[in-house]
């Protein structure tokens, strides 16, 4: 039997990895595609022509990055479920609406006919009955000072060069987003948890939570079908 089989978890299940930069969503995402045999769906970081210039400049470019993600996202999202599922996705197209855009209206960064101009395109894209939603969001969390360390460690200028307070701002906002987000189910996990770099069986015991909670979803989908 394999871990996919052992932990209840259907082939066709379509599972999001959510939570602030430097938390190791990239790693959970390869991880569990490979327990579970799933294709991945990654952020195009180094391919992004917005990047390196909105961390240089946020107000000139924070309107235009957003632009940029949430297309790519949608189209990802339309990928994963035109394949049937089987996917395991690094990031949510949520995040961006719900902390990014708002955190930069918010902070004068992104002007008010520019977030209400993204606001409206995330709604009629996204907000819909027409958009499929994941099976189910795992959202990764740990301490601060554990995330920034973790930033510092990866070693991407463009990060170790944005100020402290940029990091302890965005670890704010995605704890008040996440105690708020109801768009799917939510499992969450703290990184203290497991070592996925170092001891490759510590995702077996999120394997098992993971096949709890998707299906219990799927329970939970039926009886609202039967009313």
């Amino acid at each position: 039997m394999n871990l996919r089989e052992k932990y209840n978890i259907p082939h066709d299940s379509i599972i999001t990895i959510a939570g602030t930069v430097g938390v190791g969503k990239s790693t959970m995402t390869q991880a569990l595609a490979d327990a579970l045999k799933f294709k991945t769906s990654f952020e195009k970081v180094d391919t992004n022509p917005y990047l390196e210039k909105f961390y240089a400049d946020f107000e000139r470019w924070s309107f235009h990055l957003q632009i940029y993600f949430l297309a790519e996202r949608f189209k990802e999202q339309k990928k994963i479920f035109e394949y049937g599922g089987g996917f395991v996705q690094d990031r949510s197209i949520y995040e961006d609406t719900g902390i990014f855009a708002k955190m930069h209206y918010e902070n004068g960064t992104m002007s008010e006919v520019d977030y209400e101009t993204y606001k409206n395109l995330f709604d009629a894209m996204v907000m819909t009955p027409y958009f499929p939603h994941p099976d189910l969001l795992i959202y990764l969390e740990g301490s601060l000072d554990e995330i920034i360390s973790r930033i510092q460690l990866r070693g991407r200028e463009m990060e170790k060069n944005t100020p402290i307070a940029y990091w302890e701002e965005m670890y704010r906002r995605y704890e008040e987003w996440i105690d708020n987000f109801n768009a799917c189910p939510v499992l969450r996990l703290n990184i203290a948890d497991y070592d996925l770099m170092n001891e490759k069986h510590s995702i077996e015991p999120v394997l098992e939570k993971v096949g709890r909670a998707i299906q219990h979803s799927r329970r939970w989908k039926t009886r609202q079908l039967i009313k």
